[in-house]
C-alpha cells in the first residue's frame, strides 16, 4: 500500500508533467514550431511514477574535478566539470553515474544518461536530470529522481543543439522511469 508521502510525491510528478505538456502545446516559448502546437500537438509520453527509481544519495565528489568536453548534436562542443559520482543499484545491478557542473562554476548538477530503454521506449540519444542545491538536496545528500528524467530539446526539434551523453554515463540497465520517446516526428526531421 502506498503511503501518503508516495501519493503526494506522485501527484507532484504528475503536476510537473502537466505543466510541461501545457508549455509545449500552448506557449510561445515552446521548442515546437507553431505548426505542432495546439490541436496538432502530439503530446508527451511518460512511464508511471515509480518510487523505486527515486534515490537519496551522497555525491562522491572527485578530489580534482576534471574538465570534460562534451560533443553536441550539431557537431559543436560544451564544457563541463566532472563534479562527482552517484552510486546506487537498479534491479540488483550496481550503477555509477557521473554528475557534471557547468564550466562557469554554477552549483547545479547535470546528470545525463543513456540506458537500455534508449532507442526503443525512450529517446535514443539519452535523457537528462538537472539537480539544484536548494531544491534537490536534503541533509547533504542529493535526490536523484529518474521519474523527472526528461528528453533534451533536440528530441522534439532538430533546430536545437543538445549535449550528447558522455560514454561513461551509458548504462546497461533499463531505467523505466521519466519521459518516454516523443510520440511525434521531431520538427526538422528530414523524411
Amino acid at each position: 500500500m502506498a503511503s501518503s508521502d508516495d501519493d503526494d510525491w506522485a501527484a507532484q510528478v504528475r503536476a510537473q508533467r502537466r505543466a510541461k505538456t501545457e508549455h509545449f502545446r500552448d506557449s510561445g516559448r515552446s521548442p515546437l514550431p507553431v505548426s505542432m502546437r495546439g490541436d496538432a500537438f502530439p503530446g508527451l509520453d511518460y512511464f508511471e511514477p515509480d518510487p523505486a527509481y527515486r534515490f537519496v544519495l551522497p555525491l562522491h565528489e572527485h578530489d580534482e574535478p576534471e574538465t570534460v568536453t562534451v560533443e553536441t548534436t550539431a557537431d559543436g562542443e560544451q564544457t563541463f566539470r566532472r563534479a562527482g559520482e552517484f552510486r546506487f543499484e537498479v534491479d540488483g545491478e550496481a550503477v555509477t553515474l557521473q554528475a557534471y557542473r557547468p564550466a562557469d562554476g554554477e552549483d547545479r548538477l547535470w546528470v545525463p544518461f543513456r540506458d537500455a530503454t534508449g532507442g526503443e521506449e525512450t529517446y535514443g540519444a539519452g535523457r537528462y536530470l538537472d539537480l539544484e542545491p536548494d531544491r534537490d538536496r536534503v541533509d547533504g545528500e542529493w535526490i536523484l529522481d529518474f521519474n523527472l528524467a526528461y528528453n533534451p530539446t533536440c528530441a522534439y526539434n532538430h533546430a536545437y543543439e543538445c549535449p550528447l551523453v558522455p560514454g561513461e554515463n551509458w548504462l546497461e540497465v533499463a531505467i523505466e522511469a521519466g519521459e518516454r520517446d516523443f510520440p511525434g516526428e521531431p520538427a526538422g526531421a528530414d523524411h
